[in-house]
């Protein structure tokens, strides 16, 4: 697995017997620093892997790029102030990445807040707005429905293609199906939920697959105001989560037309969003 998982000493301790010393397999957690023309614009901390997949998703989120045309290459280069000069390919760390985005693309102010970030001031209504304001694709107006037998199988099968979380038991997940038949596009772990995403929709950019209609979204963990935004930005109908939503993410979702999906697990789930969309037997939800 390389850089993505790493070993270190542990002790285990079981109550009624002698504590042992073994090594343990961790998931490797470093910081990704975003560039776009050379300029610094973001700093994450993720698990390395599908680095540019992250990049064009968390430019995606933010309104930098909507199209796959947008986004003409990225390269990692070495720490600061390189720039990628071929004097720091002897000291490329791969924890920089410059993106280069397509001509008459407009490069994104350095001194911008990042809802993923920052602490920006935004909050309430005055998020949502700005979500709606800066978002290309109207997620509304998706016309596709999911079956509820569908659905309730997605956190299985989330979680029998995490690789990486069989290991270490340390990374959140996020996958993307076909809502008509079930098929799982792709799926992408990381330390950070909001990363997993972003790589998910990464990859959406990298295959010109924006708008990403039709599709849902399944996250392993709770869903966030940020994870909403995500799937507003990248034109996802549908987004479930095992886990319960935040209210400012039933908020968005109700404003912007995303269907969410919150406590998925067996053969229940909660509809805090858009219930139309879920197809239980021949009919759909109220």
């Amino acid at each position: 697995m390389g850089r993505i998982t790493a070993r270190r000493p542990v002790v285990r301790i079981t109550l009624g017997a002698e504590p042992t010393r073994r090594p343990d397999t961790l998931a490797v957690e470093e910081p990704l620093e975003i560039r776009v023309a050379g300029t610094p614009l973001a700093v994450t901390m993720r698990t390395p892997g599908d680095d540019v997949e992250l990049a064009a998703g968390f430019l995606v989120s933010e309104g930098v790029v909507s199209r796959g045309e947008d986004f003409r290459s990225a390269i990692h280069c070495g720490g600061p102030g390189t720039a990628g000069s071929a004097a720091a390919s002897a000291e490329n760390t791969y924890n920089v990445l410059d993106v280069a985005l397509a001509p008459g693309i407009p490069l994104p102010q350095p001194n911008r807040n990042f809802y993923t970030t920052s602490s920006c001031g935004l909050c309430g209504k005055a998020s949502i707005d700005a979500v709606e304001t800066v978002s290309t694709y109207d997620v509304a107006s998706d016309a596709v429905t999911v079956d509820a037998e569908t659905l309730v199988t997605l956190p299985d099968r989330l979680r029998a293609d995490q690789a990486v979380f069989e290991k270490t038991g340390g990374l959140h997940a996020a996958a993307l199906f076909d809502a008509a038949n079930g098929e799982l596009l792709v799926l992408r772990e990381d330390v950070g939920r909001h990363n997993a995403v972003d790589k998910v929709v990464g990859w959406a950019v990298l295959h010109d697959r924006l708008p990403l209609s039709g599709t849902v979204l399944q996250v392993s963990g709770r869903a966030s105001f940020e994870l909403v935004q995500k799937a507003v930005m990248a034109g996802i109908p549908v987004l479930a989560a095992v886990s319960a939503p935040s209210s400012l993410a039933v908020d968005l979702a109700t404003e912007a037309g995303v269907t969410l999906v919150g406590f998925l697990r067996g053969s229940s789930m909660n509809v805090y969003a858009h219930a139309e969309r879920v197809r239980v037997g021949s009919t759909v939800s109220a």
